[in-house]
């Protein structure tokens, strides 16, 4: 055993599938640890929020410590976020459209195009082309511009108890800065949140674990039944033979995913848990597993070490077990990896398709994918709802694969180079 996992262990390919993937499932075993929150919790009101930090607006303005830093890029960078290159394109295209010359418009001089915009823009004039969507934007664009050059401070008010007057409480300075660290609310998220306004990265991590979970039953359920049926059949020979190869060809007749489609309909949402589907799977993508198995065995059971053991008196399960088993059990484990690499992405179909586990229990990559398309992330352009889930399971997948070819080196001898 320890001589052949060295030899395992020096196939480049495995040692680099083997890598991706025990980070992967390291991520899944310890990033509950350190971050326990329940991986469909909301933490936002809005939806799909931009990967980042965020720190709460009334912890930071009332913060007990205030720095005073000068920064010359301060006042460019606050017009920069508020006025970006398709606002001022979009406020030149309404001001040619109200009669002004495009000549004088100078989209660089922020202070004239302000002034030349607060002059002329009527949220009631009508341009030619213009929708209401269009006017709702411009009209929401000409609210955040006010004030934005302004030099002065921001006056903190607050009512009074009795007369219920607006009393000046103090100035914030836009040359005030807070330590991020000394304000008490602070949240990070790293991949945003999603249509439901959940922390993508925690959700993640949780549905990474589950479609392992799915992947690693489904893989255990169709190589065992594939393993079972391709021995017998293969040992057997005769009438058992032939009706187990018809049932196989009839489940390779009918494609297997359409089988899938068709089971996990029938089964309803309610009943369909991350474990049902699993099993589910590994029901419908046994065949190929089975045959190859039958393939290897016919080619074993006429060797001399089966039939001593034959003419010793052996048991067909102790012969299966004992003299047949051993010589393909590198072929199972290989077909045992490839199942669940075919599981997770036969979950992930079922999901899109919303056929996958019922969407309040767990999450799983599918599932996600199946959130952002329903919601249209792809089309909104919010790529941190979908991007990352596209990468774990190419990941997943492509360590799998490089785990089969490594091994497939290492005990196919016509491969060793």
């Amino acid at each position: 055993m320890k001589y052949m996992l060295g030899q395992i262990f020096r196939s480049g390919r495995f040692r680099v599938g083997f890598g991706i993937f025990a980070t992967i499932f390291l991520t899944v075993l310890i990033y509950p640890l350190i971050i326990p929150d329940p991986p469909l919790e909301i933490v936002s009101r809005g939806t799909f929020l931009a990967p980042g930090v965020y720190v709460n607006v009334y912890d930071s303005m009332n913060s007990s410590t205030r720095y005073t830093l000068i920064l010359d890029e301060a006042a460019a960078r606050r017009v920069g976020s508020r006025l970006s290159v398709d606002d001022r394109m979009a406020m030149q295209e309404w001001l040619v459209g109200a009669g002004v010359a495009e000549g004088d418009i100078n989209l660089e001089d922020t202070a004239a195009l302000l002034d030349l915009w607060h002059s002329r823009f009527d949220p009631s004039v009508r341009i030619p082309g213009m929708t209401n969507a269009d006017r709702n934007y411009y009209i929401r664009l000409t609210a955040s511009l006010d004030g934005l050059l302004s030099t002065e401070g921001a006056i903190v008010a607050a009512a009074n108890a009795s007369s219920g007057a607006l009393e000046q409480q103090g100035v914030i300075e836009q040359t005030d800065y807070v330590n991020v660290n000394e304000v008490p609310n602070v949240r990070v998220l790293p991949l945003g949140t999603d249509n439901f306004g959940r922390d993508i990265l925690t959700e993640l991590v949780s549905a990474t674990g589950v479609s392992l979970t799915i992947g690693f039953v489904a893989g255990a359920v169709a190589t065992t039944i594939g393993l079972l049926l391709g021995l017998f059949s293969g040992y057997m020979g005769g009438v058992v033979d032939e009706v187990l190869v018809f049932i196989t060809n009839l489940f390779t007749v009918i494609p297997g995913f359409v089988l899938l489609i068709l089971i996990s309909f029938s089964i309803g949402q309610e009943q369909r848990g991350a474990f049902t589907i699993a099993v589910v799977i590994g029901l419908t993508s046994w065949v190929w597993t089975a045959r190859a198995v039958r393939a290897q065995v016919i080619s074993l059971r006429n060797r001399d070490h089966v039939s001593l053991s034959k003419l010793s008196g052996h048991s067909i399960v102790y012969i299966l077990a004992m003299d047949i088993l051993p010589y393909i059990a590198s072929y199972v484990v290989m077909a045992f990896i490839l199942q669940i690499s075919s599981g997770i992405l036969a979950e992930a179909g079922l999901s899109i398709l919303g056929l996958g586990p019922k969407t309040t229990d767990v999450p799983t990559l599918g599932l996600m994918m199946n959130w952002a398309l329903i919601y249209q992330a792809h089309v909104l352009g919010k790529w941190w709802a979908y991007a990352p889930v596209i990468l774990v399971i190419t990941l997943i997948t492509f360590s799998l694969n490089l785990m089969n070819t490594g091994l497939d080196q290492v005990f196919n001898p016509t491969l060793r180079g």
